[in-house]
């Protein structure tokens, strides 16, 4: 697929359900249009379904993880900040390697808020993005400069969920 004419930057945030859901449809949608993408997930660590499924599309999504799993307490191990320090240093090369016309940083928010990746890296990530590279952010707490920088922000919103009637995550659903 030629690159695209213009990649903008998305946010997907909130404390509702779906943020990496929407990225991984964006994500099909490209691919389905021949498009090559990079999903680099933070904070993640285990492979759920979606991996399985993205393993079928390996010839134009790639798929790689830079966390050590749910962060707990306030205080970042020094395993955490490797990982994600490990992993901007990735995605800064990748990003304007040329490999890939579309960029999902998964739960970067989440990274940010938590002090393992500093805001202005991030700002610096979307001023230094190739012009034709659809960058996607997605986790809670997404910064207000990074939603500054953004060209379209979404705000998941929960309204109800069954999670509070007792539902744990099923798979192929929530993992």
């Amino acid at each position: 697929m030629a690159s695209m004419r213009k990649g903008y930057v998305q946010v997907y945030t909130g404390e509702g359900k779906g943020k990496t859901t929407a990225a991984l449809g964006l994500a099909l949608r490209a691919a389905g249009a021949g498009a090559r993408v990079l999903i680099a997930q933070f904070i993640k660590k285990t492979k759920c379904c979606e991996h399985k499924a993205l393993e079928r599309f390996c010839d134009l999504v790639t798929v790689v993880q830079f966390g050590t799993g749910f962060i707990k307490g306030s205080k970042r191990t020094p395993a955490e900040l490797r990982a994600a320090e490990k992993g901007i240093d990735q995605v800064e090369r990748l990003l304007t390697s040329g490999e890939y016309d579309m960029v999902i940083l998964d739960e970067i928010n989440v990274a940010v808020h938590a002090g393992l990746v500093c805001a202005d890296t991030v700002i610096r990530i979307i001023d230094e993005k190739p012009a034709h590279v659809e960058l996607v952010l997605t986790g809670r707490h997404a910064d207000k400069r990074i939603i500054q920088k953004a060209d379209l922000v979404t705000e998941m919103k929960e309204i109800k969920h069954y999670m509070k009637m007792g539902v744990g995550a099923r798979k192929g659903i929530e993992m």
